[in-house]
């Protein structure tokens, strides 16, 4: 939301830059080499420069020796030029990149260069090269010499490409090089275009007529509707006082049904099972597994099949959580989670075998409630060294703590010979972390089911978060690709003026590609087995992210680049085996070309009516949003619609002590906005001129008139959120606080401060009327008779 700065100040902050880096000419190549920013484009589009400590510290922490950077950029380029082909290769299906290989000297010359015989004095080998499929066939590809050479160990190496042909099957190959007698290979991984369009024609939202309402490819425009939801904040009668899977069941089908296509939901992920239980859905253990806190005990086949006793049990343990799960209006997980794994112990005690089992082996109880091996849909491609993996680190932070850094020595590497004799000793509560997440998955299944079974073409949208808990299961489980002595944040911008540091590890750019991608790719379908599509926090960190060296502060940072035409191609690629709506939330300090990226990739983007501003600062006009791009009011980490008209986020944000420049200075900002708004709702006809006056912070008519800009759009995507329905007036999250601010512990209330349940939301006129406001299509519409492939009925994710 910050204005733009005169057009002299890019001018100064390049000769700033300029100075700063006049002596540090070697370093700046290393860094450059690496992928390391030493200036980047602010919020404003103004230069900022990044100061050389912090340019050489995150050098540092991807294993490069900054004390002579012109030896280490040496030893760069030779330890690339050593490889033949590099650790992996992404190719797109239609049109293939060449791949860069290096090809040592030997004792005859058949290459050429640029079409003319090598000029180099040294010989080149013969050199071959094809794509071994995955099917076993082969497909011939062919080898060209390029102008560069180098001088390595004391031999020349000749720099060449592999000319991939098109149309080779999507998946994963090998390409193989043959070097006279020697052969080289790497993966090869063949990625769509872009992500399929699963929303087709849908006709939730009006259409947009002209070009500028048409896809990027000229083909279908279809546009939806749906709810945003933090489901802990939406409780029912039967839940054990925070929004559960069977919840999320009941919300779907009632979205569905009244003709919604999309239901955005919180990161779900897995949190320690320990004590006090993480706040934070984005600040998770693992990406790759399931929050057992959402499970619903009485829905689960060990309750229905229980004894009374048993029975009786768990439904008092449900009586308590359900009285003590608010603390001062606050939610308390402690309490939900305490109660609930009691229950969840004495149902899998009442089904488990006498003799416990490790995971994968008859005796554990497997999805439907039996004994087996059967494999969960946590494990799709038969990987059941995740799942066990995961459910041990489970079990040894029961034991030891949730922080595997400080466990003993000797347990901290999941392959040392001590962690094996822990999985035999561990092996019931082994077997009980794997049970709890074959019932997540089979619940979340179950509201999948629903909404698609209410006409939903999407469904469920898991959000990504960013990164995972330095100390969880995931960290534990990939050292080898995230930066330990690193988190993942965001420089300054308008809305977080001293910057953010979500204590996460960033990925390791160079060992995510030594791995083939493979933790990356899996986290994604493992995300994208459990629902309808996945909105991915912060994409622009498959472009670069922010690195805040430990201690530095959130503003002491600097960018790392990744190779983002990779990691969108996978994104791409698995998404289109699951046939899954993709979207980047893509907000903050973002360059130009990220917004064409994932418009030609086929993932949308993310609009957010608080930062759709024109060049000049002004709000954006309807017809001027993004086609591709999910729009919506705001989101966890910004003001609700009443909390930005009544100025709540300032006065909160003053009282903490968060914000960069003074309480007048923000609170004229606020006004200056707000007025802007209002101007925008009036020149819109959504706003009688009267409404340019001073409006109550709660104003339905001036809510209804944001939604209602967001509905005409081109946006193909709109999203409501119950608390913008209902008059909230808090925000889910206050980056840059920790607990000076309950976030993430927030029910959804009323404008007069009643709790929002799951039965009014179904229930109250309100989120109808916010939901007609947008212009969508809300009658009930039946069940789907066709899934996403036309094959008939709803499929299982």
């Amino acid at each position: 939301m910050a204005r733009n700065e005169p057009d002299q100040a890019p001018a100064a902050a390049d000769a700033q830059a300029a100075a700063v880096w006049s002596e540090f000419g070697d370093l700046a190549k290393l860094a450059a080499e690496f992928g390391v920013a030493t200036s980047y484009d602010g919020q404003d589009g103004a230069p900022v420069t990044v100061a050389p400590s912090a340019v050489q510290a995150v050098l540092n922490l991807l294993g490069v020796d900054t004390s002579d950077p012109a030896r280490a950029l040496d030893d760069a380029h030779a330890a690339r030029w050593r490889r033949p082909l590099p650790p992996v290769a992404v190719a797109r299906s239609s049109a293939p990149e060449p791949v860069a290989v290096h090809l040592p000297a030997g004792p005859q010359t058949t290459g050429t260069v640029a079409g003319t015989p090598s000029p180099s004095p040294t010989p080149v080998p013969a050199a071959t090269a094809f794509v071994a499929l995955a099917d076993g066939g082969e497909v011939a590809a062919a080898v060209r010499l390029t102008d560069g050479a180098r001088e390595v160990d004391g031999n020349r190496v000749q720099a060449g490409l592999v000319d991939l042909p098109a149309g080779l099957p999507l998946g994963d190959h090998q390409l193989v090089l043959r070097l006279g007698a020697d052969t080289a290979q790497c993966p090869l991984i063949v990625v769509p275009d872009r992500v399929p369009d699963v929303l087709g024609d849908a006709d939730g939202l009006p259409a947009v007529n002209g070009p500028g309402g048409r896809a990027p490819d000229g083909g279908a425009s279809g546009r939806a509707w749906g709810w945003m939801i933090q489901l802990y904040a939406l409780a029912s009668a039967g839940s054990w006082a925070i929004g559960d899977f069977a919840d999320l069941a009941t919300i779907a089908a009632w979205s569905g049904h009244n003709g919604a296509d999309v239901l955005l939901v919180n990161p779900l992920h897995a949190a320690a099972p320990t004590f006090p239980v993480e706040p934070s859905p984005y600040s998770p253990s693992s990406r790759r597994f399931v929050s057992p806190l959402y499970l619903r005990p009485e829905i689960t086949p060990e309750y229905l099949q229980a004894d009374g006793a048993v029975r009786a049990d768990v439904d008092r343990l449900a009586g308590q959580a359900r009285a003590d799960g608010l603390q001062a209006g606050l939610i308390d997980r402690d309490v939900v989670w305490r109660a609930k794994l009691a229950a969840l112990e004495l149902l899998f005690a009442s089904q488990a075998p006498a003799a416990p089992a490790a995971p994968g082996v008859p005796g554990v109880p497997a999805p439907n409630g039996t004994a087996g091996g059967g494999h969960a849909s946590s494990d799709p491609d038969g990987e059941r060294s995740a799942l066990a993996d995961f459910a041990l680190w489970s079990a040894l932070a029961e034991r030891h703590g949730r922080d595997w850094r400080v466990w003993p020595e000797d347990l901290r590497d999941p392959a040392a010979p001590a962690v094996a004799a822990a999985r035999a000793e561990l092996a019931h509560r082994v077997a009980f972390h794997t049970w709890l997440q074959r019932r997540c998955d089979e619940q979340l299944a179950a509201a999948q089911e629903a909404a698609r079974a209410a006409g939903m073409r999407v469904g469920i949208v898991h959000d990504l978060a960013v990164g995972v808990d330095p100390g969880g299961a995931d960290a534990w489980a990939m050292r080898a690709v995230l930066a330990a002595g690193a988190s993942v944040g965001a420089p300054p911008d308008g809305f977080n003026q001293q910057g953010q540091d979500w204590g996460l590890p960033p990925w390791r750019p160079a060992a995510l590609a030594e791995a083939g991608y493979a933790p990356f790719r899996a986290m994604v379908r493992a995300v994208l087995a459990r629902g309808g599509g996945i909105r991915v926090d912060h994409i622009l960190g498959l472009f670069r992210l922010w690195w805040v060296p430990v201690g530095a502060g959130a503003a002491g940072g600097t960018f790392v680049r990744y190779d983002a035409s990779a990691l969108l191609g996978l994104l791409a690629l698995e998404a289109a085996r699951a046939g899954s709506l993709v979207v980047g939330e893509d907000l903050g300090t973002v360059e130009p070309s990220v917004a064409t990226a994932l418009d030609e990739a086929g993932i949308f983007g993310s609009s957010v009516l608080w930062f759709e501003r024109a060049a000049d600062g002004s709000p954006r006009r309807p017809d001027e949003y993004r086609v591709s791009s999910m729009a919506s009011v705001t989101t966890h980490d910004l003001p609700t619609a009443a909390g930005f008209l009544d100025g709540e986020h300032v006065r909160v944000r003053e009282r903490l002590g968060v914000l960069a420049r003074s309480g007048d200075a923000e609170r004229a900002a606020w006004l200056a906005e707000r007025a802007d708004l209002l101007r925008l709702l009036a020149a819109e006809n959504l706003l009688p001129d009267e409404g340019l006056a001073e409006k109550g912070p709660a104003d339905e008519e001036v809510v209804l008139g944001m939604h209602a800009v967001l509905g005409r759009s081109r946006a193909r995507v709109v999203l409501i959120a119950p608390g913008d329905a209902f008059g909230d007036l808090r925000q889910p999250n206050l980056p840059g606080t920790v607990d000076s601010y309950p976030n993430w512990r927030l029910p959804v209330l009323d404008g007069d401060g009643r709790p929002v349940t799951v039965e009014r939301l179904l229930t109250d006129p309100r989120p109808r009327r916010l939901a007609e406001a947008l212009g969508a299509r809300t009658a009930d519409r039946g069940a789907r008779t066709v899934d996403r492939a036309g094959t008939g009925t709803p499929r299982r994710p």
